[in-house]
């Protein structure tokens, strides 16, 4: 199995590279790949020295999969490129999350939609994943009828530059600056670009993509997406109204049995999950675990999840994962 890393030098490149030692995905050979650039860096990993190569280099090498993580622009350029060559892409960008004609995939979830002839697969975005984690075993039960939803998002989300911008204000540092306020000891309701239709690009990534993966795209969806000063991981605080009647402890019950996730939600101990609590984990946890006693068939869930984990890194190389189990890689 001949694995490329692209987007290694990254942020979330980084994370993959931790994760496929972690995981002990099986590979023969690994690629680590960047821009052109970044061609020729040397990059110590598990007790090896890599060296940095191009996109090109990557494709003549013909690998197996290839694991993109180096935007959408590059996304859009080359994996096309790779998959002409036999290769596997799974994507991490938002380039091909909503193709018709492109498997958008949580494993957990969807995971037997995918064949062999999936020669690029996209990964949701990681305010989605940790948030239909949780949902897909309850729509599964109640069906989801709407769904309002606050989410209060790690800076990583943004990048490395993000990271420092926070740093250097934390110091009272003058530096570049990747949000238009500052981020330290504040909150932007700003994650992405604004559209049209008031709403930002993140925020609306969670209404068409819920929809994709979960398969239905009755359900009513509203967020507002927020960027606050944490590095651990992402929050949200989830509304939903189901069509059928619910037990909460039934709902305790379906989210402790859910394979990858854990619920963390004993009040009188004061546990609830954080960013700091997820951050370096695969999980995704849910809390605050309550009926909404304003409306009929309503409930009230707070999921966190480490986004460059399994909203990004450890997602994308599960997909690999399951490919290999079913004989598809």
């Amino acid at each position: 199995m001949k694995v490329a890393v692209v987007g290694a030098t990254g942020m979330v490149g980084r994370v993959m590279l931790d994760v496929l030692k972690e995981h002990q995905f099986p590979y023969s050979e690994l690629l680590l790949v960047a821009s052109e650039r970044s061609a020729g860096k040397k990059i110590d990993y598990n007790g090896k020295t890599y060296t940095v190569m191009g996109l090109d280099s990557a494709i003549a090498a013909r690998p197996d999969v290839a694991l993109f993580s180096a935007g959408g622009e590059t996304s859009l350029a080359w994996a096309p490129k790779f998959a002409a060559v036999g290769t596997t892409v799974i994507d991490n960008s938002s380039a091909w999350r909503m193709d018709p004609n492109i498997k958008l995939i949580v494993p957990e979830i969807n995971g037997a939609l995918l064949t062999r002839a999936d020669k690029i697969i996209a990964n949701p975005n990681c305010s989605t994943i940790q948030m239909v984690m949780a949902l897909a075993p309850l729509h599964k039960a109640f069906t989801i009828k709407r769904l309002v939803i606050s989410t209060y998002q790690s800076i990583t989300g943004t990048g490395v530059k993000a990271v420092q911008q926070l740093e250097n204000e934390s110091k009272g540092i003058a530096g570049e600056k990747v949000y238009p306020h500052p981020i330290h000891k504040n909150a932007l309701p700003h994650c992405d670009v604004f559209l049209d239709n008031g709403y930002t690009k993140e925020e609306m990534k969670l209404v068409n993509e819920t929809h994709k993966i979960l398969g239905d795209s009755s359900i009513g969806i509203t967020a507002t997406a927020v960027r606050i000063p944490v590095v651990g991981g992402h929050s949200e605080s989830v509304n939903i109204t189901f069509s059928s009647p619910f037990e909460v402890s039934e709902v305790r019950r379906l989210l402790t049995h859910t394979p990858g996730v854990t619920v963390l939600d004993d009040l009188q101990n004061n546990k609830y999950p954080t960013p700091l609590q997820s951050e370096g984990k695969d999980d995704v946890y849910v809390g605050r675990i309550r009926r909404d006693h304003s409306q009929e068939n309503g409930l009230n869930l707070w999921i966190v999840a480490d986004n460059l984990r399994k909203g990004a890194a450890t997602n994308t190389i599960q997909i690999a994962s399951y490919m290999v189990a079913k004989g598809l890689l």
